[in-house]
């Protein structure tokens, strides 16, 4: 008997919907969404310039990967499971961190050049302004 309880107690009532399966629903109607268009000048006002700045969070996702890498092939190797699916899963780790290392080594240099060049474009332009002044 107590267990008649609780099959009535987990039974949810029918509702008007469910009951009258006979009854057909209107169209559901589609609406149009205008998604606006928005240029880098928006972008980095909005982002507050970071997607300029891949290094800076590149570096810490690749020491955590990298980290992650290196424990889970320890524990693979130490189990002497190589060739296994974990040691497969720990080198790719390995090799996923260090990937996101280099590149963003690679966006940090290309970003210092850059700032390197434009610095020598202001100063070439100074220099010649300067001897334009005094000429």
């Amino acid at each position: 008997m107590p267990e008649d309880a609780h099959k009535d107690a987990m039974r949810t009532p029918a509702t008007p919907e469910k009951a009258d399966n006979n009854n057909e629903r209107p169209p559901a109607v589609a609406t149009a969404v205008n998604v606006p268009l928005v240029n880098e000048v928006q972008l980095t006002a909005a982002t507050g310039g970071a997607e300029l700045s891949c290094y800076r969070c590149t570096v810490p996702f690749g020491v955590v990967v990298l980290i992650a890498g290196i424990v889970v092939t320890a524990v693979a190797y130490s189990f002497n499971s190589h060739g296994s699916t974990i040691s497969y899963f720990g080198l790719v780790l390995l090799s996923a961190g260090l990937v996101l290392l280099a590149s963003s080594a690679v966006c940090w240099k290309v970003r210092l050049e850059r700032k390197k060049e434009r610095r020598r474009e202001s100063q070439t332009a100074l220099v010649a302004n300067q001897r334009s002044i005094f000429t």
